[in-house]
């Protein structure tokens, strides 16, 4: 080849005064020039894909370098595909570019606001808050299930934690507790679990009351009108009565939950319990989809959509679920008094404040040192 043009890596090698034998080290400046024209090349773009070898291998390399694979020599063309797929975009072909948002940058504009100081407070005021909140120590409990190695990262345990802190700025709670996280198909539910003050839930029982008494009376007109005329014999079954759902306040309604799908989306209030949905829920086996209105196709049919049945499993597992030391709790005297004169069960309890706790071993070994301190569903559902 040659003579090589100025602007060509091998120009300079047969120029008169240089000799490779004379001097192996060349003019630095040709050098520079030999090494720009080379890079210059690489860097040109394919007209089928739109890509160039010199990205590609920068790619390549450091694909290699991180995942270091046992015979990388021998892969290399399988490294070459992926990487090709790695960079393959949609609608290549349009005037403009298509503005890619990443998974990462969406997830921080969801919990941004999770992080934006109300009326510019400052931290002394945010910690007394906390202080102050009815909302318990998020961090420190997940801190005691990460000792026992079960629970949620850190990160995700103190986006919860700010999640609850905006529901009980937002509604008029007295208690507020996270109850757990159940996994979904297509979204997951983080759930919380909260008491309002006295008084913020009577008006939507009065609602719900009053429209099912209308329904009730309707029904026994219509009744009443077919039985007058004259017609073929029919049957004399009778369904069972409905079992009333228990009060808000008592029973499986005793706590009112809230759910989300991520930390920073909109909490949405489940709807009460219903004996019923209970009774279904035992019998049946689905898996949460993650949208609220999602049917629930089963048999037996289930009387609701995944809201109800989400909010049926809560009471399932909150029933059973939770335990404590013997002794750790204790009814209080005078409501406990009141409650077993009049045979009903006793739902209020109170940590105990001379409770001594059994050592480490008992409480391993043997099964007689825990109970269960809340009340269970029993087969007549209700608690």
């Amino acid at each position: 080849h040659g003579p090589y043009q100025p602007h060509e890596p091998g120009y300079g090698l047969y120029q008169p005064g240089y000799s490779p034998y004379d001097d192996q080290i060349p003019d630095p400046k040709s050098r520079m020039l030999a090494i720009q024209n080379a890079k210059a090349f690489l860097l040109k773009s394919s007209t089928t894909s739109g890509l160039n070898l010199y990205d590609h291998l920068a790619s390549m390399l450091t694909k290699i370098l991180d995942e270091q694979p046992t015979n990388a020599v021998d892969i290399i063309e399988n490294i070459s595909k992926d990487v090709k797929w790695a960079q393959f975009q949609k609608k290549m072909d349009t005037l403009r570019d298509e503005h890619e948002i990443l998974p990462t940058f969406e997830a921080a504009e969801k919990r941004k606001a999770l992080f934006l100081k109300a009326n510019g407070e400052g931290d002394e005021e945010l910690e007394e808050e906390i202080g102050e909140s009815p909302l318990p120590n998020v961090m420190e409990t997940a801190f005691y299930f990460e000792q026992a190695g079960i629970g949620l990262s850190k990160d995700e345990s103190y986006h919860i934690f700010l999640a609850l802190k905006k529901l009980i700025s937002v509604q008029p709670i007295q208690t507020c507790r996270f109850w757990g996280k159940i996994l979904g198909l297509e979204m997951n539910y983080i759930i919380a679990e909260v008491q309002y003050h006295e008084g913020e839930e009577e008006e939507e029982t009065e609602e719900v009351i009053e429209e099912g008494g209308k329904g009730m009376g309707e029904v026994e007109d219509e009744d009443e009108k077919k039985e007058k005329e004259d017609e073929p014999p029919k049957s004399t079954y009778k369904p069972p009565p409905v079992i009333p759902k228990e009060e808000n306040g008592t029973g499986a309604n005793k706590y009112v939950y809230f759910v989300c799908n991520e930390p920073g989306k909109p909490w949405v209030k489940l709807p009460p319990v219903t004996p019923a949905q209970i009774v279904c829920a035992r019998k049946i086996k689905k898996f949460f989809t993650g949208r609220l209105d999602a049917p629930i196709v089963s048999f037996p049919p289930f009387p609701g959509n995944e809201a109800n049945y989400l909010r049926a499993q809560i009471a399932r597992i909150s029933a059973a679920t939770h335990i404590s030391p013997i002794g750790f709790y204790q009814f209080a005297e005078e409501e406990g008094d009141e409650e077993e004169e009049g045979g009903g069960g006793r739902d209020t309890y109170e940590e105990n404040p001379d409770f001594q706790p059994p050592s480490v071993a008992e409480m391993a070994d043997s099964l007689s040192t825990w109970v269960h301190h809340g009340q269970s569903i029993l087969e007549q559902v209700c608690c």
